[in-house]
């Protein structure tokens, strides 16, 4: 009987062992696995240093830009040399009209016309054109500026369109007191009849020299008026008007 129960004592103590394992082991791994996050440590910019706005950089104007306006007051009264009451075109029938051209020095310059309403378009179009085809304009200005005479405004190379004037050598009224004439480079191209040039600069281009600004027959500048109907008078027989363009021919 003691030794039975000896052995039973043995027993119950091994399977309590084997109990406790057991329970240890299911204990281990059922219990969650802690994780551990560690920040990374904070990152610094480096300083950037101070730097100066960029410089404001001016476009350049547009190649070509033209303007058609009405007379105004201000303008009324600097054309008085070239409109007085009884010319054959009011003054509301006129435009102020201005176009980009080149200079002789291939710069941009803005030049000044005043054309009769219904050209106004149409000078805008040849002086689109002449200033594609690079033709230098020495100067564009209201002959007003020259105290509207024809003279001093040829003598300053000057092309103009409107002034209240009588043909050249006759009384009746010129193509340019309705405003649709224009005279361009008078130097380089002259009034020539017989032997009578003007202006008198423009002697050393009577004989049509292939220089800058002077008007060739078919050249860019006698097309260009060609497509919007004007005539050149350096086709007529006599006088000769090499610088002259206007809507009738005449």
């Amino acid at each position: 009987m003691g030794r039975r129960s000896g052995i039973v004592v043995m027993a119950v103590a091994l399977l309590c062992a084997s109990c406790a394992t057991s329970q240890a082991s299911r204990a281990s791994t059922a219990a969650p696995t802690a994780t551990v996050t560690t920040s990374p440590a904070p990152v610094t910019a480096p300083a950037v240093p101070d730097v100066a706005d960029p410089p404001v950089v001016a476009l350049p104007p547009p190649d070509f830009t033209s303007t058609i306006s009405e007379i105004t007051p201000d303008l009324a009264a600097r054309m008085e040399p070239s409109w007085r009451p009884g010319c054959p075109v009011p003054l509301e029938d006129l435009r102020y009209v201005t176009v980009t051209h080149r200079d002789f020095a291939g710069e941009k310059v803005q030049g000044e016309l005043v054309v009769h309403a219904d050209a106004a378009e149409d000078v805008v179009t040849v002086f689109r054109a002449l200033f594609d085809a690079g033709y230098p304009v020495r100067s564009m200005r209201l002959v007003d500026d020259f105290g509207a005479s024809d003279d001093a405004s040829m003598d300053a190379d000057n092309t103009s369109a409107f002034n209240c004037r009588a043909i050249t050598g006759g009384t009746g009224w010129s193509e340019h007191a309705y405003g649709r004439a224009i005279d361009v480079n008078p130097v380089e191209n002259p009034y020539v009849r017989g032997s009578s040039v003007a202006p008198d600069a423009g002697r050393e281009f009577a004989d049509r020299p292939d220089s800058p600004g002077v008007i060739h027959a078919d050249d860019d500048v006698v097309r260009a008026f060609a497509a919007v109907g004007w005539l050149w008078g350096g086709d007529w027989a006599s006088p000769i008007d090499y610088q002259h363009f206007s809507a009738s021919g005449r």
